[in-house]
């Protein structure tokens, strides 16, 4: 099946379920704001399709964001916004005016080169529209992947520092300021307001390394659990649980684990 051909048939089951006489009740009652949670939740199952290498479920979950697409489509439709046609349509400009190096012969010298043209045109067409740099940065978003979008927008206009070595001394000024709210046995306003700075700078360092934050947590994540189930397995071996283990053996096992385990 082409792929115009197979859109066209997604759209056209989209609007027999939302259709009011012989469309499907659940499908009827639904709203953009009813529909949103499923939209994050589909996204989320691709990334973890990915993450997993399931390249046949990732098919299956990339058609569920897909029709999520079409859904919140349908929705604009019924209520005269816009169309499928013309979100495609606002993507495809988009990625044209964006892509001069492609499509309009321009030239970058490297892919940074690259990023920071794309960042500054972005910063332009929201001046054109009288937006601060960070007015549509999504408050919804994951508290990380917000961070680090703010982050990149302030760069964009040039509020950065110009190395890696100016966001890692952050952090260690965010350190020290938390430790002053720890040991002055400050409130835990103070101390949840220092932790959200050092975690934010960390996340800036993150930007300057080229590091994904959200990916490198991940794999942080699953370190972690890999490593803390090598201490439960060798912990039953000892006819123990970890909750029954002392803190001298449970560090043991740890280094262990950290050894063993990548």
């Amino acid at each position: 099946m082409k792929d115009d051909t197979a859109i066209a048939r997604l759209i056209e089951i989209m609007r027999r379920l939302r259709d009011p006489q012989a469309g499907c009740p659940w499908d009827r009652e639904q709203t953009f704001e009813t529909i949103v949670p499923y939209t994050i939740e589909e996204a989320y199952e691709v990334a973890d399709t990915v993450d997993r290498r399931d390249y046949q479920a990732l098919r299956g979950e990339l058609g569920d964001l897909l029709f999520q697409v079409v859904f919140h489509s349908r929705l604009a439709e019924e209520r005269g916004y816009f169309q499928f046609a013309d979100v495609a349509n606002a993507i495809s400009d988009k990625l044209v005016e964006r892509h001069p190096h492609v499509f309009a012969g321009a030239r970058f010298a490297t892919s940074q080169d690259q990023n920071a043209a794309w960042e500054r045109q972005k910063a332009d067409e929201k001046a054109a529209r009288g937006q601060g740099a960070l007015d549509d940065v999504p408050l919804t978003l994951p508290a990380l992947k917000r961070a680090e979008k703010l982050g990149k927008r302030a760069a964009a206009v040039g509020f950065d520092w110009p190395d890696a070595s100016g966001a890692r001394t952050a952090i260690a000024g965010e350190l020290c300021e938390l430790d002053v709210a720890i040991g002055a046995h400050g409130s835990s306003a103070a101390m949840f307001d220092e932790l959200g700075d050092v975690l934010f700078s960390v996340v800036n360092l993150a930007r300057h390394l080229g590091v994904d934050p959200e990916e490198a947590l991940r794999a942080g994540n699953r370190k972690f659990a890999a490593r803390f189930q090598a201490v439960e397995r060798a912990m039953k071996e000892r006819g123990k649980s970890v909750a029954q283990g002392t803190a001298e053996e449970l560090d043991e096992l740890w280094r262990r684990a950290k050894e063993t385990v990548p």
